[in-house]
């Protein structure tokens, strides 16, 4: 990790949540808010007293009408934007829910299949962390970005969590 990056501190702090059902992953299309129109998953910021797995739970379930269960942490994502903007967000999973799957005005779920994820439609970041969390890994990523272009990465992988 680069210097930058030890004394980096984020404005806010926010989770995301994917829930799997067999070979198919959940995933939203964003009607508001940054990312809109992107593919991502459900999620959002964190509030004050909230620990991030009480806000991933939240937030699933306010989006999508879904509560996720037993939420395991896979990942930590540190984005900071050119134009000053700082986020960091903790990544979850989760293989049992309850509730009912629905439309909100938020976003648009989609159970997709996780051979067919649509990392053309998703944060340029995506499509480096997210394969090999699928496959099961542990990580902790740092990007910049200027808008929606990805300026630089780095990624950690590591075992078990």
């Amino acid at each position: 990790m680069n210097e930058f990056w030890s004394q980096w501190q984020p404005r806010e702090r926010a989770t995301l949540c994917f829930i799997f059902d067999g070979k198919d992953v959940l995933l939203i299309r964003k009607k508001r808010g940054l990312g809109s129109g992107k593919i991502n998953a459900p999620g959002g910021r964190i509030e004050p007293g909230e620990s991030p797995a009480d806000c991933a739970i939240r937030e699933t379930m306010e989006e999508v009408g879904l509560v996720p269960k037993a939420v395991v942490e896979r990942g930590q994502l540190h984005f900071q934007f050119a134009d000053g903007y700082s986020l960091h967000c903790t990544v979850f999973t989760a293989t049992e829910y309850s509730g009912d799957l629905v439309e909100t005005d938020e976003a648009l779920p989609i159970w997709t299949a996780l051979d067919s994820i649509p990392y053309h439609e998703m944060w340029a970041d995506d499509i480096h962390w997210l394969p090999g969390m699928l496959a099961g890994g542990h990580f902790t990523g740092y990007f910049h970005f200027d808008g929606e272009a990805m300026m630089s990465k780095e990624l950690v992988w590591r075992e078990g969590g």
